[in-house]
């Protein structure tokens, strides 16, 4: 009997995931889920409705564009709901906003999150470009030595160092957090949304974490192959700029060695969106078909998995599902069938409460029953749950 690990996927659904703190994000066309397992056990919900800018007959949805789009909406639904997982936890950030931060939401006349929450936003972005930017440039510049006209003749192989040097850096960084215990469980929760996305994508509509578990914990559409795709395409893409500007004369005779170095930067930041925009292209055509060139160029990203997924528990599996038919706009009956187990659950006792007292017993347990029940403590005014818990 074949392995329905190996069975092709007869479907697609057009849900993404990323993984939270204790939880897992899907996003669909209409909206963005979450679930997350709180130390009591439950799971927590919570819903916003989305809408990407790159719709299709419009500017921002065409090929490439929309890949630029969606790389910046990304970063920002990755910021959001990475908070927003931390708020479902019942935890919350308890360090002061900055005097920067306070002066910001009040210049810009924002709420002082959302100035925490920009200013989180740039800092990340400096660390990513500082880290794979700015870094292998720096190292490969110092190996070529001196960038000026005539002594710049190895500037195709300083190139191709820059770029390798950009997926060693990936690659090792990716190694380090993957030995952190909480980023290790937010690796289980990367597997159990792609195990959850590949149950339904089989055919299957009623999921459960026990037929989800049979299943890979690789996506081929994972952002990993996408983050691997940006860091292999800007090889090419930043290479074939160097030869352009090499042909037309940069750098220049007298061009001091700091200032070539500052421009072919600014080069390579200016041409991020059209990298991102082409990786994205790439990825959902490599996506769509499975021959040979296809698995080739997914290859490497699927081999990077086996370090940002790790195998989840059926639990894992659970809060994955959860979040997956919220994103769906369906029903979920893993969630039905559990709420009615806890209302048959709950029937019973009530049934074993209520049940006559035994005669033999006499009128003291007569006495127990018909004294009054303790009130529940009221809650107190103005306290409601925000999220819907399970």
């Amino acid at each position: 009997m074949k392995n329905k690990e190996n069975t092709p996927s007869v479907r697609r659904c057009s849900v993404g995931g990323q993984a939270v703190m204790e939880g897992v994000m899907m996003k669909s066309d209409v909206g963005i889920a979450m679930a997350v397992r709180r130390a009591d056990g439950s799971i927590v919900k919570h819903y916003t409705k989305y809408r990407s800018k790159a719709q299709k007959g419009t500017f921002w949805g065409l090929p490439v564009v929309r890949g630029m789009v969606a790389f910046v909406e990304s970063l920002k639904t990755g910021m959001d709901t990475t908070t927003k997982s931390a708020e479902l936890l019942g935890e919350s950030f308890e360090e002061e906003p900055s005097k920067f931060e306070k002066w910001l939401a009040d210049k810009l006349h924002v709420d002082i999150m959302d100035a925490v929450m920009g200013v989180g936003i740039v800092l990340g972005l400096a660390l990513a470009v500082g880290l794979f930017m700015f870094l292998p440039q720096f190292v490969a510049s110092l190996i070529f030595g001196k960038a000026a006209a005539g002594a710049d003749r190895f500037y195709i192989w300083r190139s191709l160092l820059e770029g390798l040097l950009r997926l060693a850096i990936y690659v090792g960084y990716l190694f380090a957090v993957s030995g952190i215990k909480d980023i290790k469980r937010v690796f289980m929760y990367h597997g159990a949304e792609h195990k959850t996305i590949a149950c339904y994508e089989s055919g299957e509509d009623d999921l459960t974490p026990e037929k989800a578990m049979k299943f890979k914990r690789l996506h081929p559409r994972c952002g990993t192959n996408y983050l691997f795709l940006v860091m292999a395409i800007s090889i090419i893409v930043l290479t074939i700029a160097d030869i352009i500007m090499h042909s037309l004369g940069f750098p220049g005779a007298e061009m001091k060695r700091g200032v070539a170095f500052l421009i072919r930067f600014g080069v390579r930041i200016l041409l991020l969106p059209l990298i991102a925009g082409v990786s994205y292209e790439v990825l959902r055509a490599a996506a769509k078909t499975d021959n040979w060139f296809t698995k080739a160029v997914r290859a490497p990203g699927m081999a990077l998995q086996l370090i940002t997924t790790k195998e989840p528990d059926l639990d894992m599996l659970e809060v994955a599902i959860y979040s997956f038919y919220l994103a769906m706009g369906q029903k979920n009956p893993l969630e039905e069938r559990k709420l009615a187990e806890e209302a048959a659950k709950a029937a019973a006792a009530a049934v074993t409460i209520d049940a006559p007292a035994d005669p033999e017993r006499g009128g003291e347990e007569a006495a127990e029953s018909e004294a009054a029940p303790e009130a529940p403590e009221a809650p107190e005014a103005g306290e409601a749950p925000a999220e819907e818990n399970r």
